[in-house]
């Protein structure tokens, strides 16, 4: 994801594809936890619900700063950068408090082969999503309205 994010902000590269990567990317990603990983996490005793549930209201943080980019009519422009910033912020966030909290707690908590099953599973929903073009507008749209 830094890569795409470095990429949106380059004046040399192709900045409006790389949101269309970066979308889908993001929603797959997002969709793909909370239908496969966060529900089994919230089984465990000894994984706190309340940071699954937080990991979970940081998505919709993320899936509204990436729709506010992806509604911004002119790429380049100060309210491009500015939007793009904000979905920077809430990615970065997300991804380092996901990692301390929810998934060392699994780690701790949820047995290998368990684990690696939630894996199997996650990437299977992963290229669903992707298949289904999972991060164009109308479907962020449909997502953060829901």
């Amino acid at each position: 994801m830094e890569d795409l994010f470095r990429r949106m902000r380059s004046v040399e590269d192709d900045r409006a594809g790389a949101l269309r990567e970066f979308a889908d990317l993001l929603i797959a990603h997002a969709q793909a936890e909370e239908a496969e990983v966060y529900p089994a996490l919230k089984r465990y005793k000894n994984i706190d619900d309340e940071e699954v549930e937080h990991g979970e209201h940081e998505h919709d943080e993320g899936n509204e700063a990436l729709l506010e980019l992806l509604q911004v009519e002119e790429v380049g422009s100060e309210e491009w950068d500015s939007k793009l910033e904000e979905l920077v912020e809430a990615v970065n966030h997300h991804a380092d408090e996901e990692e301390r909290t929810i998934l060392n707690g699994a780690r701790e908590n949820v047995a290998m082969a368990r684990r690696e099953e939630l894996g199997r599973a996650f990437v299977q929903e992963r290229e669903r999503q992707l298949k289904a073009g999972c991060g164009s507008m109308e479907n962020v749209r449909k997502i953060v309205e829901s």
